[in-house]
């Protein structure tokens, strides 16, 4: 079987946040093997160093990989204004990272709530945030934000 060439997408510069594994890794791969400039963000930085190098070894576009801690926005921001900088704007964001830990319903507290809405909401806001204008000034772009609500349902 053949998979679908999309020449529009070659040299695209892409950010995809959690990237290094599941449907992240997946998105990444295949924004790569379309020719597109991809960038992505994981907590595992073991895991995304061994997915950049293996795809920097099957000819397509090899990807640039972070290690960030999606809670700590200032630093993802601050590396949204380097691919910038470095690249020019950014044309499609991926808001795909997520922590989906399960557990039993009656045992998720205030605090556990909190951290949970951070890890799987907050970042997509300001990653959003800080790509938007580098797209109104790019003539455009696509945000794409998968989401689950996984997390919140109860172990059987």
């Amino acid at each position: 079987m053949t998979n679908p060439i999309y020449s529009d997408l070659a040299g695209k510069r892409v950010l995809i946040t959690g990237g290094a594994s599941g449907i992240g890794k997946a998105i990444v791969e295949a924004f790569c093997a379309q020719k597109a400039k991809v960038f992505f963000v994981d907590l595992n930085a073991e895991a995304g160093q061994v997915l950049s190098q293996n795809l920097s070894n099957t000819g397509g576009s090899p990807p640039t990989f972070k290690a960030i801690n999606l809670l700590n926005i200032k630093e993802l921001q601050g590396w949204i204004g380097e691919i910038y900088l470095q690249h020019g704007p950014i044309q499609v964001l991926v808001n795909n990272a997520a922590n989906d830990t399960r557990h039993k319903f009656e045992d998720v507290t205030p605090e556990y709530w909190d951290e949970r809405m951070a890890t799987n909401l907050r970042h997509f806001f300001f990653t959003a945030q800080a790509v938007l204008p580098q797209m109104k000034e790019n003539g455009g772009g696509s945000i794409i934000n998968y989401g689950s609500v996984s997390w919140m349902l109860k172990q059987t």
